[in-house]
C-alpha cells in the first residue's frame, strides 16, 4: 500500500442520481482557429465553438439521422437529409427525445414522463483543436431507455487526461418511441429501433470522426445504467457476429432487467394499452393499427408513453425496453454472454455499491411485504425458484440489526450487503441487495466472464464510495462544477477510464490513483509505478474496490425513504483494494449462479 499527503480541502456536493449534469456553456474563441471548428460532413456543415477553459473545440446538435417522424416512425435510422445552409452554428444543446418516467418513483428522483421533441437524432462531439488520430468515446447516456438526453459533459474528464481522446455523446428514441413491440410493429416497421439509432450513430463515428480528430479504429463505446446495458447489446447484436464496430466497452452498472421476446404478453399488455391511449384500438377503413400510429399526433403519442410507463407495472419498472427481435437481439443476454458469442476486445465493467436504490421498492420491511415484493418481480418463478432464493439469501434466518442504524459494509468481512448497507438494513436492505445483484451486479460479473475468455480481456470494479446508490458515481467523471466524491478520488477515476480509452487498460501510475494525502491506499507490488489491478479471469475473480476514508461523517436526507451518510470535509482520502468478486458480500459468486440457473425464467 501507498501513502502520501496533500494541504487541500474539499467540500461534497450531493447531488441526487437522476439529477443530468449539465453542458458547459458556449465561450467566444480565444485562440483556437475558426477554421478548425468549422467541419464539413457532405451532407451539412457545422461550426462549433471554442471552450477555452477546457481548450476544446464543441460541436452540439449534430445531426446524424434524418427525423424519425411521419412515416420514419419506428423505422430504421436513415442518412440525414442534405441541408442547404452554407453553415450550421453548433452551439445549442439538442432538443431532448419524448421522456417516459418509470411506474411508482417519486418525481423528486428524476425519472418522470415529459413532452420532447421526436426530431432528436443529435449528437455533440468534444476535441482539442489539435486533435489528430486520437482514440475516441462513443457514450450512451442512461435513463432506463426511457429519459434523459445528451447532456453530460465531459470536458474535465477529458482534461485530466490532457485531452488524449474524442468524445461523442448521443440521443436515441426513448419509451414507445424507442422500444415498442409487438408482431404489429415487427410487420410494419423495425424493433429496437432505440439501440438501432444508438448502432447508426457508432456507425456515423466511424465514418466521420477523423474530420474532428478522431481515430475510427480505437472506438471505446461506454455507458452507465441502460447506457451500460445497450454498449453490451452492441456486442450481443446479430448473435456477436459483429466484431469490428468498436473495440472496447465501459459498462457502469449495467442495466438488465427483464427481457422478453417481442410477441410475449409482457410487451403485449404494454402496446395494447399505448394503441388504446393512442385513439388507434379502431382504426379507419383500410388502415392498419401500425398505419394509425405512424399517423397519429405527436403529443397524443408522447402522453400515451407516459401513461402506460406509470400505470402498469410495479415499482421502478419502465414500460418500454429492448426485446428479443430474432434479428438484433437474438437470445436472452445471459444465455449469449455463457456461451461467449460478443464482439468487441476489451471491458471494463462495474457496479456500484448500492445499486439497488432507487429504482426498487423502498417500503419493505416485513416477510409478507417481501413475499409479495418477490411474487410481483418474478411471476414466472416456480414455488422451487422462490425456496431455492430464499436459502441463498438467507431469508428464514435473517435477523433485523438490533438498532437499524445504516453503515456501509466492508464487502470481504463482517455485516454483507444480505441485510446490511449505507441506505437501509434487515429485509429491505435485502430487497435492495436482490434488485441489485440480479439487474446490476450479476450482469456486471457475467460480463467480465464472457470478456475473459479467448482474446479478449477484462477488468471488473464496485464504486463504494458513500452514498453509491445508482448513478451516484457519475459525478466522479462528469465533473464540471463537481465538489464530491473528493478531488483525489474524481481525478483517479478520471484517469482509470481515460487510460482505457487511450491506452486499453485501466492500470494508472500510482500517483495518480493516490492522490496527496499521506494515509491513502492503493494496491501495488513491490517499488512499482503502477497499481496493481490484475485482469478479470475464471480463475483469478478479481475486482478493484474503488473506496474513500477519512473526513466528516454527516447525514443527507433525500426523502422519506431515502437517507445516507456521506464523508466530508478534509481529509478524505482514496482506498483502492482487490477483491474476490465471488467471495465478496458474503458469496456473491454464489447467488450470481443462482440467477443465471434462473435467468429464463426473471428473464434475463
Amino acid at each position: 500500500m501507498i501513502n502520501r499527503r496533500a494541504a487541500s480541502r474539499f467540500t461534497w456536493l450531493v447531488v441526487f442520481v437522476a439529477c443530468a449534469v449539465a453542458g458547459g456553456s458556449a465561450e467566444l474563441p480565444l485562440s483556437a482557429s475558426t477554421s478548425s471548428r468549422v467541419v464539413s460532413l457532405g451532407y451539412a456543415t457545422y461550426e462549433g465553438y471554442y471552450n477555452g477553459t477546457y481548450d476544446l473545440n464543441i460541436w452540439k446538435s449534430i445531426r446524424y439521422a434524418a427525423p424519425p417522424t411521419g412515416s420514419r416512425r419506428w423505422q430504421a435510422p436513415e442518412p440525414p437529409l442534405h441541408d442547404n445552409r452554407l453553415t450550421i452554428p453548433a452551439v445549442d444543446q439538442p432538443p431532448l427525445c419524448p421522456q417516459t418516467g418509470a411506474f411508482g418513483v417519486p418525481a423528486a428522483y428524476g425519472f418522470n414522463s415529459g413532452l420532447g421533441n421526436e426530431d432528436c437524432l443529435y449528437l455533440n462531439v468534444y476535441a482539442a483543436p489539435n486533435a489528430t488520430n486520437l482514440p475516441v468515446l462513443v457514450w450512451i447516456h442512461g435513463g432506463g431507455h426511457s429519459v434523459f438526453g445528451a447532456s453530460y459533459d465531459p470536458s474535465v474528464w477529458m482534461n485530466t487526461n490532457n485531452n488524449g481522446f474524442v468524445a461523442v455523446e448521443m440521443q436515441y428514441r426513448l419509451g414507445a418511441f424507442g422500444f415498442l413491440a409487438s408482431p404489429d410493429v415487427k410487420q410494419g416497421g423495425r424493433l429496437n429501433t432505440g439501440l438501432l439509432d444508438q448502432r447508426f450513430a457508432i456507425e456515423w463515428t466511424r465514418q466521420h470522426i477523423a474530420k474532428f480528430g478522431g481515430d475510427p479504429n480505437r472506438i471505446t463505446v461506454g455507458g452507465e445504467s441502460s447506457g451500460a446495458a445497450s454498449a453490451v447489446f452492441h456486442s450481443l447484436a446479430y448473435g456477436g457476429n459483429d466484431t469490428k464496430l468498436f473495440n472496447n466497452i465501459i459498462a457502469a452498472s449495467p442495466y438488465f432487467p427483464s427481457i422478453y421476446k417481442y410477441s410475449d404478453s409482457f410487451p403485449k399488455a404494454r402496446y395494447d394499452k399505448f394503441v388504446e391511449l393512442a385513439g388507434c384500438s379502431n382504426p379507419p377503413a383500410n388502415k392498419t393499427t401500425f398505419d394509425c400510429l405512424v399517423a397519429a399526433d405527436t403529443e397524443v403519442l408522447q402522453n400515451a408513453s407516459g401513461t402506460v410507463s406509470t400505470t402498469l407495472g410495479y415499482f421502478g419498472t419502465f414500460a418500454f425496453l429492448p426485446v428479443i427481435d430474432d434479428d438484433y437481439i437474438q437470445e436472452r443476454p445471459a444465455a449469449q454472454l455463457q456461451s461467449g458469442k460478443l464482439g468487441g476486445k476489451r471491458v471494463l465493467v462495474g457496479n456500484n455499491a448500492n445499486d439497488g436504490v432507487p429504482l426498487f421498492n423502498p417500503k419493505v420491511s416485513t416477510r409478507e411485504e417481501y413475499d409479495e415484493f418477490i411474487t410481483e418481480t418474478f411471476p414466472l418463478f416456480t414455488q422451487k425458484d422462490i425456496n431455492s432464493l430464499n436459502k441463498i439469501y438467507k431469508i428464514p434466518d435473517q435477523p433485523a440489526p438490533a438498532n437499524g442504524v445504516v453503515f456501509d459494509t466492508l464487502g470481504y468481512t463482517g455485516p454483507t450487503a444480505l441485510t446490511q448497507s449505507g441506505i437501509a438494513t434487515g429485509i429491505q436492505q435485502t430487497v435492495f441487495n436482490i434488485a441489485a445483484e440480479t439487474v446490476f451486479d450479476c450482469p456486471a460479473q457475467w460480463i467480465a466472464e464472457a470478456f475473459s475468455t479467448g482474446c479478449r480481456s477484462a477488468w471488473r470494479y464496485q464504486y463504494s464510495v458513500t452514498p453509491s446508490y445508482h448513478g451516484a458515481d457519475l459525478r466522479s467523471y462528469f465533473a464540471v462544477g463537481a465538489s464530491n466524491p473528493s478531488a483525489d478520488f474524481r481525478h483517479a477515476i478520471q484517469k482509470i477510464w481515460g487510460n482505457f480509452i487511450i491506452n486499453n487498460t485501466p492500470v494508472i501510475p500510482v500517483a495518480d490513483a493516490i492522490g496527496q494525502y499521506d494515509n491513502a491506499t492503493v494496491p501495488v507490488v513491490g517499488n512499482s509505478t503502477q497499481i496493481n489491478w490484475p485482469q478479470f479471469t475464471h480463475s483469478n475473480p478479481v475486482h478493484m474496490n474503488l473506496n474513500t476514508t477519512g473526513g466528516q461523517i454527516s447525514l443527507v436526507k433525500v426523502a422519506d425513504t431515502l437517507a445516507y451518510y456521506i464523508r466530508s470535509g478534509p481529509g478524505v482520502v482514496n482506498n483502492f483494494s482487490l477483491a474476490n468478486s465471488f467471495s465478496w458480500e458474503g458469496a456473491r459468486g454464489d447467488r450470481c449462479d443462482f440467477w443465471r440457473a434462473v435467468s429464463a425464467r426473471v428473464p434475463q
